[in-house]
């Protein structure tokens, strides 16, 4: 068995590692790198046995916004290990070798479902709740906008944006294209006139905003009038809004917040992690 990392431009392992990857969380890769994504900022580490990859811990290297501080991070995530090679203490040896590699980061987190919650914490990961954000709005009965499906624009778009709120992230534009292919393809759209991108879905009464992507400020509640349809009376939030007259509501989520703050960063007391930089 051999230990690999950052094997990307290897078609060999890198169509192993999708393989894995779509058996243990039903994803691929290989669009995103096939369409540029997959940069060096996500790093895979895996256990090789003859030419097959059967464990793995990836690293995803960003930047969080935490009040207007912007945080040299790490985002664990693509953790997975074959059903034929699991309880041999792969995962923990792949978390020691990430750990050993970014020791001098302050800041690495990652996001747990809940056949895992007692693994991480052994690493010197704490839970954290997030904030389950929403607004009650009147219904405008708006027809929806364009949708956009050029992801070069939308790229371009990304790397340029303004922070909306003062929690999120940076340098994570690779992660948003792996939405923007894989989860939200018909689900972009574009705001002409105000040159915004709105990531969003309607369902039954509830609109759900997942990502609002621009290079200037923008009046987020103007958007929200914008997209409310006939039936839509509230409106959640998947990311950290920047408004006024916000419920708020402290939740888990399906997936939980675990985090390793060596550099005791201060987190605010109310934040949602935005979905579409999520590992």
């Amino acid at each position: 068995m051999d230990f690999i990392k950052g094997y990307k431009e290897n078609a060999v392992l890198r169509a192993s590692f999708n393989e894995l990857a779509k058996k243990t969380f039903g994803i691929e890769f290989e669009d995103w790198y096939q369409l540029g994504y997959w940069t060096d900022k996500y790093v895979p580490y895996s256990f090789v046995e003859k030419g097959k990859v059967i464990a793995n811990v990836s690293v995803n290297i960003l930047q969080l916004v935490i009040d207007g501080q912007t945080v040299p991070a790490i985002q664990i995530g693509t953790v997975m290990t074959d059903e034929k090679y699991r309880n041999r203490g792969l995962s923990r040896q792949l978390m020691e070798k990430v750990l050993s590699d970014y020791k001098d980061i302050d800041l690495m987190y990652l996001f747990a479902n809940e056949t895992v919650l007692d693994f991480y914490p052994k690493f010197g990961f704490e839970r954290m709740d997030e904030t389950l954000y929403s607004v009650d709005v009147k219904p405008k009965g708006n027809m929806p906008p364009p949708k956009i499906r050029d992801l070069d624009f939308i790229y371009e778009c990304m790397k340029r944006r303004q922070s909306i709120c003062h929690f999120g992230t940076r340098e994570a534009e690779e992660l948003l294209m792996f939405y923007a292919i894989n989860v939200f393809a018909e689900d972009m759209y574009y705001l002409e006139q105000e040159r915004v991108i709105v990531v969003y879905k309607i369902d039954g009464k509830i609109l759900h905003l997942y990502d609002v992507i621009s290079s200037d400020q923008v009046n987020l509640q103007e958007i929200i009038n914008q997209l409310s349809a006939e039936t839509t009376s509230k409106v959640e939030f998947h990311f950290t809004p920047g408004i006024d007259g916000v419920h708020k509501e402290k939740t888990m989520g399906e997936n939980v917040l675990f985090v390793r703050n060596t550099g005791n960063i201060k987190f605010p007391k109310y934040f949602k992690h935005p979905i579409t930089s999520q590992a």
